[in-house]
């Protein structure tokens, strides 16, 4: 089964990269706000499906863009894809995305294949048999300290995605670590985690597609992977935080508290914490967010500074301090 995925995840791969050759001639249509879905996208997914039918026609398909209109509706077996993760970053030639197959049986993933075609790396596992990347066998990062870590997460980019309180939290996380990234493809993140490449993962508002491939490549390289609150069964939780057992510790120590799982007493921690940061004492709309600020009100998006502007009164350029990610 491993080496059908492997086969469907290069074929979609192949298409990828021959659209990547003249990316500005592609199709991209908008599903919600931020929310891209593109011709390649539609099309890596039905070579896929078609690669994974042709050989097991019994099984079941969920998929990013067509859900579960193929396949069988009562398999044991379910596919799920997603056949261009990382599609913005696709649609600008920015070359971090990939194709994520994984096979859940009675609803545990049991094969895995992520695929990186700018870089021709498979990673891929089976349950109980590791985690590899192309022939080399995989393991998490053996760091402990979470000081010393280097972190990847993904920013929220759709209304409702409380932007604050994602803030809130990711400053707690850059404050403690070495080094927070976004590169913008959830599976690959989990299969760099798996890999080594960087010592955690955290992010909110995912889907099955975004992580089922992933999580058992962090799980058969040693890794754990849960929910902010570290339930293990969290792939309909829509929040994902992975490392090697001690980070990931430290990480879930962290954001529990804005687990969309968490306690009452936590949530309104977070919310006060929200309240403070905005520093303007503006009410809280009751989930996590402050009021917008009032009209007449210089902000971010009213007031525009061209290159080399500078005021008066300001002081003279200082050299800036080397960043700390």
């Amino acid at each position: 089964m491993l080496n059908v995925a492997i086969k469907a995840a290069r074929a979609a791969g192949a298409i990828i990269n021959r659209a990547a050759l003249d990316v500005e001639s592609v199709r991209v249509s908008v599903k919600q706000t931020n929310d891209f879905v593109t011709e390649i996208d539609q099309a890596a997914e039905a070579a896929i499906i078609e690669t994974l039918l042709t050989a097991y026609p019994g099984h079941g398909i969920l998929a990013e863009e067509s859900g579960s209109e193929h396949g069988a509706k009562d398999s044991e077996f379910v596919w799920i894809i997603d056949p261009l993760d990382g599609t913005t970053n696709f649609i600008h030639g920015f070359p971090v995305y990939c194709v994520s197959i994984a096979l859940a049986v009675k609803g545990k993933v049991e094969q895995a294949v992520v695929y990186d075609p700018t870089r021709n790396d498979i990673f891929c596992a089976t349950k109980g048999r590791g985690a590899y990347q192309n022939d080399r066998r995989i393991r998490v990062a053996k760091r402990t300290r979470l000081q010393e870590c280097l972190i990847s997460t993904g920013f929220p980019y759709r209304p409702g995605d409380k932007l604050k309180t994602y803030l809130n939290m990711l400053g707690e996380v850059m404050s403690q670590t070495a080094g927070v990234r976004r590169p913008g493809a959830a599976a690959l993140d989990l299969a760099y985690v798996a890999a080594g490449y960087s010592d955690g993962f955290f992010e909110a508002n995912l889907q099955p597609w975004d992580v089922a491939a992933g999580s058992l490549l962090v799980t058969e390289a040693g890794g754990l992977i849960g929910n902010f609150t570290g339930e293990s069964d969290f792939m309909d939780h829509g929040e994902c935080v992975a490392g090697n057992p001690r980070i990931y510790g430290a990480l879930v120590g962290t954001l529990a508290k804005y687990s969309k799982f968490a306690g009452a007493g936590d949530k309104a921690t977070v919310r006060q914490a929200v309240l403070d940061t905005a520093g303007q004492g503006a009410p809280a709309r009751g989930d996590g967010e402050t009021a917008a600020p009032a009209p007449g009100k210089t902000t971010l998006k009213s007031k525009r500074i061209k290159a080399g502007d500078a005021r008066p009164d300001a002081s003279p350029p200082q050299s800036p301090p080397d960043a700390p990610f």
